[in-house]
C-alpha cells in the first residue's frame, strides 16, 4: 500500500509540474508544434508542378494531394464559390508574377490539413527566399471602423474584386487548419509588401487554427477589421510585423507564437504585435469600435544567441507596440529578449482611463531592456509602478532563452513552452 501511495504521489508531482510549465506562454501537455511545422523550409524538395491555377475560380473547386499546383498572378476565388484543398496538397506561388490567392467577399476556402499531413503554400524557386511570391488574402463582410464600413486592399489587385467589410460579424470565409505559408510577402508598387496571410473584414465563424507563416517579406499575419478568433498560430522570422491588427478589428488570439530575428526588420521597425486603430485619422469613424485585441498565452521571443549584445548594437527594438485609440487585454504571455517589451504610442496620455484599456496581467517579461515605455520618454516609473502592482501578478526575469524555454536551441523541432525550473525571478526591469 505504501509503495502504491508513493507511485500515485510521484504521478501527481509529474502532472503538476507539466501543468506548471503551461501556465504562461504557449500551452499544451505536448508541444503542438510537432509534426506539421517546418523550421527549415528551404531544405524540402517538392515534386514538379503539374497543374496551373490562374485568373478567376468562379465555381466550387477542389485541389488534390496527388497534384502540385502553381499559382500564377493574382488568382481570385469569386462568385460565392468555395475552394477546397485536400490535406497534404502543395501549392507554389510563382516568383515572376508575384502570385497570390485571393478569397473575395462571399467566397470561401476550406483548407483543412492534418497534423501529420499539412497543406503547404510555398515558393516555386529552387532557392526559396522571403518575398518570393504574394500570399493569401481573405476578404469578408464583417465590420471595420472605416467610413462607410467598407474598404478595399491594394496589392496590385483588381479593385472590383478587392473589397471587404460590411455588417456581418458572424460571416464565414471558411477554414485554414494545419497550413504552412512559406516565403510570401512580395514587394508591390509603392514600396509596400504582401503579407503571408491577410484577413480583412473576416467574421467570427471563420476558423484560423494551426497556421504557420515563415520567412514572410511583409507581415506574417495582418488583420484589418472584422471579428476573428486565432488559435495556435506561428510567425517565424518575418521581415515585418508578426501580428498586425488595424481598422477596428475585434480579435482574440490564443496559444500562439512569434519568433523574431535581430537581423530581419524593415525601415520603420518590426514588432511581434502591432496594435493600431488606423493609419490616418481621417480614414475612420470614431463613433465605431476601435481595435481591441484579447491575447492569451502568447510567446513572443527574439531568437538571438546574444540578446544583450544585439540590444546594445541597436538590432533589437520593442516586442509590442500599442497605438493611440487601440486597446489590448494581455494575459499569461511571455515576452523575451526585446528593447523594451512593450512600447506605447507617444500620443497616449498616461492616466487611469488609458491604462485600463491596456491590461497586462500574469505576464512574464524576460531578458528585456525595460518592460513598458511611452515612445520618446525614457522615464517609465509611473508605468512600472502601475503594472508592477502585485494585483497584476506580472513576473520579471533575466534568464537566457536557452534555459527559459524547454528546447530553445533545437533548430529542427524546437519547443518554446516555458521551462519553469529555469526561471530566475527578478524585481529588476
Amino acid at each position: 500500500m505504501k509503495k502504491s501511495i508513493q507511485i500515485i504521489a510521484l504521478v501527481l508531482l509529474v502532472v503538476c509540474d507539466i501543468n506548471a510549465q503551461q501556465e504562461k506562454g504557449i500551452t499544451g501537455f505536448n508541444s503542438w508544434l510537432n509534426n506539421w511545422t517546418d523550421f527549415k523550409p528551404n531544405k524540402i524538395d517538392y515534386d514538379e508542378v503539374n497543374q496551373i491555377l490562374t485568373g478567376n475560380i468562379n465555381a466550387d473547386t477542389k485541389l488534390y494531394k496527388k497534384n502540385v499546383y502553381l499559382l500564377q498572378g493574382n488568382v481570385y476565388v469569386t462568385n460565392n464559390a468555395t475552394l477546397t484543398i485536400e490535406p497534404g496538397t502543395v501549392i507554389m506561388g510563382d516568383y515572376e508574377s508575384k502570385a497570390s490567392l485571393i478569397i473575395t467577399k462571399g467566397a470561401s476556402i476550406i483548407a483543412e490539413g492534418l497534423e501529420t499531413d499539412p497543406i503547404v503554400f510555398t515558393s516555386n524557386k529552387t532557392v526559396r527566399k522571403s518575398g518570393d511570391w504574394g500570399g493569401i488574402i481573405i476578404l469578408g463582410d464583417a465590420p471595420t471602423n472605416k467610413f462607410g464600413n467598407v474598404s478595399s486592399v491594394n496589392f496590385d489587385t483588381d479593385a472590383l474584386l478587392s473589397g471587404y467589410g460590411g455588417n456581418n460579424t458572424a460571416s464565414n470565409s471558411g477554414v485554414l487548419r494545419f497550413v504552412r505559408i512559406e516565403f510570401a510577402g512580395a514587394k508591390v508598387k509603392g514600396g509596400d509588401n504582401f503579407n503571408a496571410l491577410l484577413l480583412a473584414g473576416v467574421g467570427n465563424k471563420t476558423i484560423i487554427e494551426n497556421v504557420m507563416a515563415s520567412h514572410s517579406g511583409g507581415d506574417s499575419f495582418e488583420i484589418l477589421g472584422g471579428e476573428v478568433n486565432l488559435l495556435k498560430l506561428i510567425s517565424y522570422k518575418s521581415s515585418n510585423d508578426d501580428y498586425k491588427f488595424n481598422y477596428g478589428t475585434q480579435c482574440r488570439i490564443e496559444n500562439s507564437l512569434a519568433i523574431r530575428s535581430s537581423y530581419l526588420t524593415n525601415s520603420t521597425g518590426s514588432r511581434c504585435l502591432n496594435v493600431l486603430s488606423y493609419n490616418k485619422k481621417e480614414e475612420v469613424d470614431f463613433t465605431k469600435k476601435h481595435t481591441f485585441v484579447t491575447a492569451r498565452n502568447l510567446t513572443l521571443v527574439n531568437n538571438s544567441e546574444n540578446v544583450k549584445a544585439d540590444i546594445e548594437s541597436g538590432l533589437i527594438k520593442e516586442g509590442v507596440f500599442i497605438a493611440d485609440n487601440a486597446s489590448i487585454d494581455f494575459k499569461k504571455s511571455v515576452i523575451s529578449g526585446f528593447n523594451p517589451a512593450i512600447l506605447l504610442d507617444k500620443a497616449i496620455y498616461i492616466n487611469d482611463e488609458n491604462l485600463k484599456k491596456i491590461k497586462l496581467e500574469q505576464m512574464y517579461f524576460n531578458l528585456c531592456k525595460g518592460n513598458i515605455f511611452v515612445a520618446d520618454n525614457s522615464n517609465n516609473e509611473d508605468l512600472e509602478s502601475w503594472y508592477g502592482n502585485a494585483a497584476f501578478a506580472n513576473v520579471y526575469s533575466k534568464a537566457e532563452n536557452n534555459v527559459t524555454f524547454i528546447d530553445f536551441m533545437n533548430d529542427k523541432r524546437p519547443d518554446f513552452r516555458l521551462r519553469i525550473g529555469g526561471i530566475t525571478v527578478s524585481s529588476e526591469d
